[in-house]
């Protein structure tokens, strides 16, 4: 028997049919799904210090548990002495098993973890489906050692879903466990 991630047996018991009964789905296909999840994080200060990109993609690797890529920029900056092809962030792109865990994870042991924590706002949608989410600052993850962080630095987190709409897209991620601020 494979393991089988607890977030992706409870879309599939669970999650699956809510939604149904909410939006009212003749298929099981037309059901909304958790299609990818990007955590990305830009270094601006990268352009002086190229160490910055380095700690940046091992600390990704450390939170997400998926080899992080140096993202490049694409063109010229005069004004923040930008060039192109010089490395300026980190990413790495979560599907699968990986993003089921990593999800859970964020929600069950790094969201409660920040200060005043209330909620995450809802207005992170795009329009078409798919929520971003910022983290402040990236030490709210147990798998990140205090002592061997150089700078508080946050990331941005981007849920991709197959839904149409963000109505349907917010009641898919609610289901699957982000705790939304009530309006």
């Amino acid at each position: 028997m494979a393991y089988i991630p607890r977030l992706k047996e409870e879309y599939k018991s669970r999650v699956i049919a809510a939604l149904t009964e909410e939006f009212g789905y003749k298929n099981v296909m037309q059901v909304p799904k958790l299609e990818k999840i990007v955590v990305s994080r830009g270094v601006g200060a990268a352009v002086s210090d190229k160490k910055l990109v380095d700690h940046a993609v091992e600390e990704i690797t450390k939170i997400t548990g998926q080899k992080a890529v140096a993202t490049i920029s694409k063109k010229d900056v005069a004004s923040f002495k930008l060039r192109k092809g010089m490395p300026i962030g980190a990413k790495v792109t979560l599907r699968g098993e990986r993003m089921y865990e990593f999800l859970d994870r964020l929600v069950t042991s790094s969201l409660p973890r920040v200060r005043d924590f209330g909620g995450i706002k809802s207005n992170g949608f795009d329009g078409r489906g798919n929520y971003n989410l910022g983290v402040v600052e990236q030490i709210i993850f147990p798998e990140i050692d205090i002592d061997k962080v150089n700078r508080i630095a946050g990331f941005d987190i981007t849920f991709v879903t197959s839904a149409n709409t963000d109505k349907e897209a917010k009641s898919l991620l609610a289901e699957l466990g982000l705790p939304f601020k009530k309006n």
